[in-house]
């Protein structure tokens, strides 16, 4: 980088962030760690998670700084966009897991009966059997989403695959089981 990070324009410290320029990443940060910490704030009200989606949407830019197109606005608006993405993300994933927790709860207070555990486990051993015979790609895919809790975005980046690729293999993979789950529960009634 020719010019001093603190007077480049944020289009000139995104080339060299490019160029693995570690001071001007630090710029970046400096200029724009504020306002997208105060978005994530403002959305998910919990400071230490707003904390981690600030960390997480540098390290993202630092990793593949090609996905800023100046073109299409500001870097500021960039970074903004990426945050708040994935303090979307967040808020669903754990929407989820306290609707989750709230149906245990709500279970364990209820008590079960012998019957409805028998039955709990007569599914659950259905379920097994038609996830184990999905192709790889649709198990893993289903796994993480449905087992693991994580959004689309989550299991393409942890597959490494487009986001669009993922959705279609839990799709067709959730429609095989379908087919699967009717087949076992026809034998099962016999």
């Amino acid at each position: 980088m020719t010019t001093e990070p603190t007077t480049a324009s944020d289009a000139n410290l995104a080339m060299a962030v490019a160029r693995w320029h570690e001071p001007a990443l630090a710029e970046i940060y400096r200029r724009h760690s504020g306002a997208v910490f105060g978005l994530a704030r403002r959305l998910l009200f919990d400071p230490a998670l707003a904390e981690e989606v600030t960390q997480e949407v540098f390290v993202r830019f630092w990793r593949e700084p090609e996905r800023y197109d100046p073109g299409r606005g500001t870097l500021r608006t960039f970074l903004m966009s990426v945050a708040h993405g994935r303090a979307i993300d967040i808020l669903r994933s754990e929407t989820s897991r306290r609707a989750r927790e709230q149906r245990a709860s709500a279970v364990a207070e209820a008590g079960y009966d012998l019957e409805q555990e028998v039955s709990d486990f007569a599914t659950a051993e259905r379920v097994r059997k038609a996830v184990a015979k999905l192709p790889d790609g649709e198990r893993r895919a289903i796994e993480l989403a449905y087992f693991g809790g994580h959004s689309y975005r989550e299991v393409a980046v942890l597959q490494n695959e487009p986001e669009g690729t993922v959705k279609s293999r839990i799709r067709s993979g959730l429609k095989r089981m379908q087919r699967e789950l009717s087949t076992l529960a026809q034998g099962a009634d016999r």
